[in-house]
């Protein structure tokens, strides 16, 4: 018997129509899965509906893997695909496996000589790059910075340096209640003529994709609180 599939399953990033962000082609490969593995079970099922699926969830699987799940074994994940079965990766919001869960399961996935094959959809770390019109040759993702105050002014510090040698973009996300905080910081931290992208709610209709020096977000208005943001950083030489 020939292994299922592991598709990698983009989501939509916030609430939008899945018609609007996945291609067809996308949603066409989601009708046809029965197994599905997702962060949570109520939030796929929406997603699902939202995209068109008609099945009865009854006859579905759908398994929860976050970053609460147990990884001391992973094999119940992919079962379904060593008998013949497609499984479908599902993100909570934009792709898989970047700046969210997942990877093990793919990383076993290769292991075990499972098919992997990624869909395409919206990521807002690529979609925040291409607004940003920084480098996007040379960049680097750096996921959360620190929470506490002067460790979080360091590493803003650091990668600054990192862009001003190597003139490269530097790209972090925060948890959308701290992002004025984040942006005071990056203001007090960064030299004054650093450049500041914010892109907040990519995709939907309130998006804002905005490119100040450091010292001009001091006086900035805009509200950010509370909105998914992607934060990039840009030294010209």
């Amino acid at each position: 018997m020939s292994k299922g599939t592991l598709y990698l399953v983009p989501s939509v990033l916030g609430d939008t129509l899945p018609a609007l962000t996945l291609p067809a082609g996308t949603t066409k490969v989601i009708f046809r899965l029965n197994v599905f593995i997702a962060e949570e079970s109520s939030t796929a099922r929406r997603f699902l509906r939202k995209a068109g699926y008609t099945k009865d969830f009854s006859t579905v699987g759908i398994s929860v893997f976050n970053e609460h799940s147990e990884r001391k074994d992973l094999m119940p994940y992919l079962e379904p695909a060593l008998h013949g079965e497609d499984i479908g990766l599902l993100s909570e919001a934009g792709v898989p496996c970047v700046a969210d869960p997942g990877f093990e399961i793919v990383e076993l996935a290769h292991q075990m000589g499972i098919r992997v094959r990624p869909l395409t959809g919206p990521s807002s770390i690529i979609l925040a790059l291409m607004a940003s019109g920084f480098n996007g040759q040379n960049f680097a993702f750096h996921g959360y910075l620190p929470i506490d105050k002067s460790e979080r002014a360091r590493k803003i510090r650091e990668i600054e340096r990192i862009s001003r040698e190597k003139g490269q973009t530097q790209i972090f996300i925060e948890t959308p209640y701290r992002n004025c905080q984040m942006l005071s910081a990056l203001a007090e931290s960064c030299h004054g003529t650093t450049h500041i992208c914010i892109a907040a709610d990519l995709t939907l209709e309130s998006e804002e994709i905005v490119v100040r020096d450091a010292s001009d977000w001091k006086g900035e208005n805009r509200e950010f609180h509370k909105r998914p943001a992607v934060f990039l950083m840009s030294v010209r030489k």
